[in-house]
């Protein structure tokens, strides 16, 4: 599978390269969701250096980024893998100087990675940049997977404050640009398949379109050297820092705990730092019902948002030590047999998805779409389409993990609970999604289904 999609994120980076001597460019978001692609996909008919940091000691890196230099811009007059350069100050003035006539981009991919070992590199990046803002085409792009570090180095007091041009925060796909790349297979496959792995790219170029769900299965999650069993616990190790803090929330939402009490009472301590964070990595979520002002309601919970992370600390960690001790092939039976549990919620949020891509169908002003209950988490609706200042409620939904789905009945149940949110449900428009066909929709009724949800093209929303 080759590059996909990116549309809005390479437009953006054109956009930058474009503009008179731009100050650098900021890219970051967690590992695996395809930084590293991306940036090479827009380098790759330019001249470019690429350089990964490695943490290590300052002229060990210097030495290895003068090599990568000397190989990406040979001919030159300095001979580089003979006379490394002897400082970042060195580096950058040769580079500026290397771009006079003609734009060069320099990737410093893994930036937290330099900065560890070399703290005084991003001063000494403004003081370079200052210096050569106007009288170089060298345009300057930096990357990382630490997203606290990334936004740290915008803060008011980092010594790179206020010189970027562009700060570009890379995200996984959503269920239609995921559906990119899984062509070949339904659009029902395409469901579960995101259900399991999300939308980081890496995940979805491991699975196998000519397999069925139980081979991947079986190749990828319930062996303990299987790669997706192995990335859930870099995952853990990587992504949330140090503590078991982090790791004791996933678990106690893995286990249904879902408002903040429960998860305090999991974990023996307040979970607010940590709730934060792991809301702040897009690795959970923190929910509402869509008519409430966040500042004030307390009908908040928190739910795993990633859809990896939500199988790996579910389903399969509750095999764990079957797999561990090499019973994964009868184990893989009971993951399938539950995989419909673990679709659910997954699918619900894949719904609010699609109302959000389609909101200029449902109305010009949608200015909100989320889920909305009582309290006690009474008289749910999964979706709730928001117009206007006022938030007014012009369309409820519901989403069923099922092949079929009756609208007609689905419709009157939806309308019952709609009574407690508006003084008239008859004037709201309502949705219905199933996995393969909504039957029994009346004039006016959204009809959808997994083929619109996880359509790779844009493709209209039936209404009946």
């Amino acid at each position: 599978m080759g590059f996909v999609n990116r549309v809005e994120e390479l437009a953006a980076l054109e956009e930058w390269w474009a503009r008179p001597s731009p100050r650098p460019a900021l890219i970051w978001g967690r590992r695996r969701v395809g930084k590293t692609a991306l940036i090479r996909r827009f380098a790759e008919s330019r001249r470019y250096v690429f350089y990964t940091g490695a943490g290590s000691a300052p002229a060990f890196e210097l030495a290895q980024f003068s090599r990568e230099v000397a190989a990406a811009l040979p001919g030159g007059l300095r001979q580089l893998d003979v006379s490394p350069y002897r400082d970042w100050y060195d580096a950058f003035e040769h580079l500026a100087a290397q771009a006079e006539r003609e734009p060069l981009l320099l990737v410093l991919d893994e930036f937290p990675e330099l900065t560890a070992m070399s703290p005084d590199l991003p001063g000494i990046m403004r003081s370079i940049l200052d210096r050569i803002q106007g009288r170089t085409n060298l345009r300057i792009l930096l990357s990382g997977s630490s997203v606290r570090a990334m936004w740290e180095m915008q803060e008011y007091r980092a010594p790179l404050y206020g010189r970027f041009d562009l700060a570009l925060q890379l995200h996984p796909f959503r269920p239609h640009e995921a559906a990119l790349m899984l062509p070949r297979l339904s659009a029902e496959d395409r469901a579960t398949v995101y259900g399991i792995v999300g939308g980081v790219p890496l995940y979805l170029s491991m699975w196998d379109q000519d397999e069925s769900i139980e081979a991947n299965l079986r190749r990828l999650a319930v062996r303990p050297s299987a790669p997706l069993y192995n990335e859930g616990r870099l995952i853990l190790a990587t992504e949330l820092g140090t503590g078991h803090q982090p790791s004791a929330v996933l678990d106690a939402l893995a286990s249904g705990r879902t408002r903040f009490q429960e998860i305090a009472d999991a974990v023996g301590t307040d979970p607010t730092r940590t709730l934060e964070r792991l809301i702040e990595l897009r690795l959970v979520e923190r929910l509402i019902p869509v008519t409430e002002d966040e500042r004030r309601t307390k009908r908040k919970i928190y739910r795993i948002a990633d859809n990896f992370l939500s199988f790996y600390l579910g389903p399969l960690m509750r095999n764990r030590s079957r797999i561990e001790i090499g019973l994964g092939e009868t184990i893989l039976p009971v993951i399938l047999q539950g995989l419909d549990d673990h679709m659910g919620d997954r699918y619900e949020e894949a719904f609010r998805d699609h109302l959000r891509r389609r909101a200029p169908e449902i109305d010009p002003q949608v200015v909100a779409v989320g889920p909305w209950w009582e309290a006690d988490r009474q008289n749910q609706i999964d979706a709730v389409v928001l117009r206007g200042r006022a938030r007014e409620p012009v369309l409820v939904g519901e989403a069923k993990w099922a092949r079929s789905v009756s609208a007609r009945r689905l419709v009157g149940k939806l309308s019952e609970k709609a009574a407690r949110l508006v003084p008239d449900p008859e004037r709201l428009r309502y949705a219905v999604c199933a996995r393969t066909e909504v039957t029994n929709a009346d004039a006016g009724v959204m009809a959808i289904t997994a083929a619109d949800v996880f359509a790779p093209e844009t493709s209209d929303v039936s209404v009946r």
